[in-house]
């Protein structure tokens, strides 16, 4: 039994390290994904407008962005400011649906194609509203936003011990309940 369990565990180690010394397969007529491509905002609403670079396609290298799957159809990337950036913007259509969405560029001349993520959302991050103050579950601390109810509360703890400590003294002496 200890035999088969080794050749077994042996034999499932073999077929797992080929499988991660095996290179990725190659999509039909394209070429594979490398580098990334920055998506500044990362997330947007729509309308907005979104700007990409990417450091993968050289010094002096023009790219073309597909923005399709958001639906902004396709843009050019020219070399950008920064050594070996190539940089391109596009606007989102006030059309998107809310979501995560992959755009895409290629280099021109070296075909080599880099993605990035965008999230398109209803509301920009400036306009986002966060919760302050205490959240009103009935349960909390002490230290609510109404110091009335606070010493309403207060009180009735003291009521409480004091006449539990009065019931346990009295049945200590033995009078009786």
């Amino acid at each position: 039994m200890r035999r088969t369990a080794r050749l077994l565990t042996g034999t499932a180690l073999a077929v797992a390290a080929a499988g991660l010394a095996s290179p990725a397969p190659a999509y039909a007529g394209e070429a594979r994904v490398t580098g990334a491509l920055e998506v500044y905002p990362s997330s947007v609403v729509p309308g907005e407008r979104a700007t990409v670079r990417t450091a993968a396609c050289g010094e002096d290298g023009a790219a073309a962005g597909d923005a399709s799957a958001v639906g902004a159809g396709e843009f050019p990337l020219a070399p950008g400011s920064g050594e070996g950036e190539t940089t391109g913007g596009f606007q989102v259509p006030p059309s998107a649906q809310p979501g995560t969405y992959e755009i895409v560029a290629t280099c021109g001349g070296s075909g080599k194609r880099v993605a990035g993520d965008l999230v398109v959302t209803l509301t920009s991050a400036r306009e986002q509203v966060y919760p302050r103050g205490s959240v009103k579950t009935g349960v909390g601390g002490a230290l609510g936003p109404d110091p009335v109810q606070t010493a309403a509360g207060v009180a009735a703890l003291a009521v409480a011990a004091a006449g539990g400590t009065w019931l346990l003294h009295r049945r200590a002496r033995g009078d009786g309940i």
